[in-house]
């Protein structure tokens, strides 16, 4: 029993021992000036749209604050992180201290799933998974597919926000989320009626798809064509292939 007892008192000794530790290392960090400033940037998919020297200058307003040695007492780490959340292409960020003094920047991107592209290149923007509208970059290019709007208005980020455009943004979200499709479709097509078209990376078959609506279903069919047709005929016998309409495929 007096055995026990020892231990316990050993054990809460510690663990008073420990708690009093980290309340001064607490304290000598809250005190440290900052020392380095190290920026981490995720990029999914490969993507680089934002740079680590980007992320210090908007961290230090262009190199106009100083950041090495500030006192910590002058540092608003929340307005760091909302100046980095105003980036276009910054999906996330956290700032924060380390025990060493160091001030970490962590950063996630946000990344475009289409472009959205014009007869005027240099209006074309890319559309990210919720529709918003995103920049094209110095940086980067992102492998994404282009869709434009045939012989109407030119697509804008709006047009992907009502009901109706949430159908289009799904059927754009799909083709991103499957590797297979986002590597084989090269360009997509809107209508003046609204239905969808597109050109494909191998084969020269145009694929009507019609509205987007059924859109896992459809994608199934043309791969039963993939898998069935061209091995057996070649890729160049149809020039049309037609997914449209249900528990059909039509090739011309």
């Amino acid at each position: 029993m007096k055995r026990k007892a020892n231990h316990l008192l050993f054990a809460t000794a510690c663990l008073v021992l420990l708690g009093g530790l980290g309340v001064f290392a607490g304290v000598r960090q809250a005190h440290r000036p900052v020392g380095g400033v190290i920026v981490r940037i995720s990029n999914e998919f490969n993507n680089f749209f934002i740079s680590e020297r980007e992320v210090t200058s908007l961290l230090t307003r262009q190199g106009r604050d100083r950041l090495e040695g500030t006192d910590p007492a002058e540092l608003n780490l929340k307005a760091l992180e909302a100046r980095l959340k105003a980036h276009s292409f910054v999906k996330d960020a956290q700032v924060y201290r380390d025990l060493s003094g160091n001030l970490h920047a962590d950063v996630r991107q946000n990344r475009p799933i289409a472009r959205l592209v014009h007869a005027d290149s240099r209006l074309d923007f890319y559309l990210d998974a919720a529709g918003e509208k995103l920049p094209l970059s110095p940086l980067f290019t992102a492998r994404v597919v282009p869709i434009a709007r045939l012989g109407g208005q030119p697509l804008t980020a709006a047009f992907f926000q009502d009901s109706t455009g949430a159908q289009y943004l799904e059927f754009l979200r799909y083709i991103d989320e499957k590797p297979f499709w986002r590597a084989q479709v090269a360009e997509v097509f809107i209508s003046p009626n609204g239905k969808l078209s597109f050109t494909q990376q191998v084969g020269d078959q145009r694929v009507e798809f019609g509205f987007p609506e059924n859109i896992s279903e459809k994608f199934a069919k043309l791969m039963v064509f993939y898998r069935q047709i061209p091995p057996v005929l070649g890729w160049d016998t149809y020039h049309r292939v037609n997914v449209e309409y249900k528990d059909q495929i039509i090739c011309e």
